[in-house]
């Protein structure tokens, strides 16, 4: 069985097919992408309230653009990164902003939350070198 997976592999491998790793989409070195809004260490009255995006030497887009230097917006919230090589998951833990926002309304429940900001390309994933902003802290009470 592992030799059959072996020549299988090697057989892909010679005419260029990657298995599960597609080749991601560049990104300029000078790329950042920052929270505009919440600051670091805010507190949040009520548990509603706006999240501003910002991004540099990158343009925002909608999902499914390919074009160079562009892609969309991803909020991070209570999360670590996720493998940098596959697309961005897609839960409440992840949010996607498909159509090109910069700004999104969020509502969290009372407590400290974590948010970062990671850009994906056309296909959710993340650019190579990624782009993504510090993680900050909130508290919402």
């Amino acid at each position: 069985m592992l030799r059959k997976m072996s020549l299988a592999a090697w057989l892909m491998a010679m005419w260029g097919i990657a298995p599960a790793m597609a080749e991601r989409t560049p990104s300029p070195p000078n790329a950042e992408a920052y929270i505009i809004w919440p600051a670091d260490g805010t507190v949040i009255q009520g548990g509603k309230f706006w999240v501003r995006m910002g991004l540099r030497n990158m343009g925002v887009c909608p999902k499914g653009v390919k074009l160079p230097n562009v892609g969309h917006h991803h909020l991070l919230v209570d999360t670590d990164l996720p493998p940098l090589g596959e697309p961005i998951p897609s839960d409440r833990n992840h949010l996607h902003f498909g159509a090109g926002e910069t700004e999104a309304r969020l509502e969290l429940p009372p407590g400290k939350h974590t948010l970062q900001m990671l850009l994906g390309d056309s296909d959710h994933v993340p650019h190579d070198p990624p782009v993504y902003s510090k993680k900050i802290s909130i508290i919402v009470r």
